[in-house]
């Protein structure tokens, strides 16, 4: 395995482990373990350098399962497949808990709740199909560009469909998955981690036949807020396409980070400061498109120009502010509200003043936060040539070992 991973890394290649495996062989001893210790080295080293894919088609226990932690992408087949540290005996023997090796580690439980696993398969034959159109959108290594194609569907193609599939309305959900299939190249979109932290999407798709990464909120799930797994998920997806050269495309809709004690004592900010840094530290070409609201802190750090976005977009239906006209309204003239002889009167009246002054499109193009404000059906022609314009961006940071992240 050492040489071949060597190998992988000298040639310039993706590498791909395919697992089906107990784990340490304990009759080995130390040996087994300093075996392994070699693999986790190479794993690190070849990081955001090759693509590395882990294939989970069995167990993958013990030790072993860091390998796959380590790579870029792991992948599991419902039923066969299943992932852990210390397997269900040993789970039974410190703690007294009876459970199964799938209810442990199984692909259900690392696709929807621990977010270990970015793709879940029905079967084997499903499974490669994907690690093989995984590979059609890679560079082979972190100096080569995504291989692109030539496109049949138009650059230019109108996209009248958004008019119906988003709501005017603010407080209405829909579906940012049929925006994302009616923007890009022939609807196809490679969705990572569909199961986990569904209030924001990531995945690859391609603009004119240039491979794109795409993070987009999801207001069908938690009004498509920001929380703890959406921004590690957003981060990890950032940093995969910033190392192996994809440009990044946000959609933003999305009305702040999740309130609660189990949020801020789970640690939200520091979780939260994850997707900012990824964000912040991405050389790739980063363009976002606001479609309808963007307030608060979450507004900065879905790629804002303040953050380093390179082009800023908007529909007419923005709304870009600290908070919700009907909050701000509650905080800001709240002791005005209260003294007034018609409370509910006074509350509407202020609401409509707090959104006809500071939240009306032309806002943010006025003090140049957004570079346009669009007409929603002309969304794909405006990306397709945002994309072109930055295809050639050099960008080079500060000299330093490496960036200290939050973890």
């Amino acid at each position: 395995i050492h040489k071949v991973m060597d190998l992988a890394e000298a040639a310039g290649v993706p590498l791909i482990g395919l697992n089906d495996g107990a784990g340490a062989r304990i009759q080995e001893g130390v040996t087994a373990l300093a075996g392994y210790g070699g693999i986790f080295r190479r794993n690190v080293r070849m990081s955001g350098v090759i693509p590395q894919i882990n294939v989970m088609l069995g167990p993958c226990a013990g030790g072993a399962a860091y390998s796959p932690a380590l790579s870029d992408f792991v992948f599991m087949v419902q039923n066969t497949a299943q992932m852990f540290i210390t397997g269900p005996d040993v789970v039974k023997a410190v703690t007294g808990e009876e459970i199964s090796a799938d209810d442990l580690g199984g692909a259900r439980v690392h696709g929807t709740l621990s977010g270990v696993a970015g793709f879940v398969c029905p079967d084997e034959v499903s499974c490669l199909e994907e690690v093989r159109y995984l590979l059609s959108l890679l560079p082979a290594n972190n100096q080569e560009l995504p291989p692109s194609i030539t496109c049949t569907d138009p650059a230019n193609r109108r996209n009248d469909a958004l008019l119906d599939l988003v709501p005017a309305d603010p407080a209405i959900s829909y579906d940012m998955s049929a925006v994302i299939e009616e923007i890009v190249d022939d609807g196809e979109f490679f969705e990572f981690h569909a199961g986990w932290a569904q209030n924001l999407i990531c995945g690859l798709a391609r603009f004119d036949g240039h491979v794109t990464g795409i993070i987009a909120n999801q207001p069908a799930h938690l009004a498509g807020v920001l929380d703890i797994k959406a921004s590690e998920k957003g981060a990890r997806f950032i940093q995969m396409c910033d190392a192996f050269n994809i440009p990044l495309v946000s959609l933003v809709d999305v009305p702040g980070f999740l309130p609660g004690t189990d949020q801020e004592h789970g640690g939200i900010i520091r979780h939260g400061a994850k997707l900012l840094y990824a964000y912040c530290a991405a050389t790739v070409p980063r363009i976002s498109m606001v479609l309808r609201k963007a307030y608060g802190g979450a507004y900065i750090v879905m790629d804002s120009r303040s953050i380093g976005a390179d082009l800023s977009f908007a529909w007419p239906t923005n709304e870009i502010a600290v908070m919700g006209a009907e909050g701000a309204a509650n905080v800001i003239f709240r002791r005005e509200i209260a003294a007034a002889p018609d409370p509910v009167e006074a509350h509407a009246q202020r609401v409509e003043e707090y959104r006809r002054q500071l939240m009306h499109p032309y806002y943010a193009a006025e003090r140049g936060l957004v570079d346009d404000v669009i007409d929603p059906s002309e969304t794909r022609a405006t990306l397709t040539r945002a994309l072109g314009l930055l295809r050639a961006k050099q960008a080079s940071g500060p000299r330093r070992k490496h960036g200290n992240p939050p973890m």
